[in-house]
């Protein structure tokens, strides 16, 4: 067994970029205090604020209050998208929300890991793709690079560390497949 130690004092992430300048990236900061982070509850002013700041927003995106946005010049959403309360996308890499997509209140999009089989404890980071149609439920965790099939269903308080295959229901830690999602119109 090698008994090697962690020594976080030579963690070294030079090599991220993270987009934008510094002076964007502190005006993103206080801009996402007040507008995302509070209670403000003007879905418009957010859509164009996100666009502002170089994110792709389709048409009649809803963002609820308390929504933490990392980066929104890495984040591209499509048509009708739901993002629910407290919801945390944490982009260190992209992150693609299709059209029809929903994130449910406190749902965690986690772009950037660190690999625990290096003693410099190595930033990992990976995109994330909700596809057409996608739901993560409430306080579901979504892992760096997994992609949400279309129309699949990540249950409440599950854990998706690979992708989800199209139109079934996944549950757990880690998520598993449970059941073909059937829907009507």
């Amino acid at each position: 067994m090698n008994l090697v130690k962690s020594n976080l004092s030579t963690f070294d992430n030079s090599w991220y970029k993270p987009g934008g300048s510094k002076l964007k990236r502190a005006l993103w900061y206080f801009i996402s205090a007040y507008f995302f982070k509070s209670s403000f509850p003007f879905y418009g002013v957010k859509r164009f604020l996100l666009r502002a700041f170089g994110a792709k927003i389709g048409k009649d995106v809803t963002i609820k209050p308390h929504v933490s946005i990392k980066y929104p010049w890495k984040l591209e959403v499509g048509d009708h998208v739901w993002i629910g309360e407290q919801v945390w996308i944490d982009n260190l890499a992209k992150v693609t929300l299709k059209s029809n997509s929903c994130l449910s209140q406190g749902a965690l999009l986690l772009c950037g890991n660190h690999n625990y089989k290096r003693s410099t404890f190595d930033l990992l980071v990976g995109e994330i793709t909700l596809e057409e149609g996608a739901w993560a439920g409430a306080k579901t965790v979504v892992c760096p690079g997994v992609r949400l099939g279309s129309h699949s269903l990540l249950t409440v308080g599950s854990v998706a560390t690979k992708s989800l295959e199209p139109y079934w229901i996944y549950q757990g830690n880690p998520a598993g497949k449970l059941k073909v999602r059937e829907m009507k119109s």
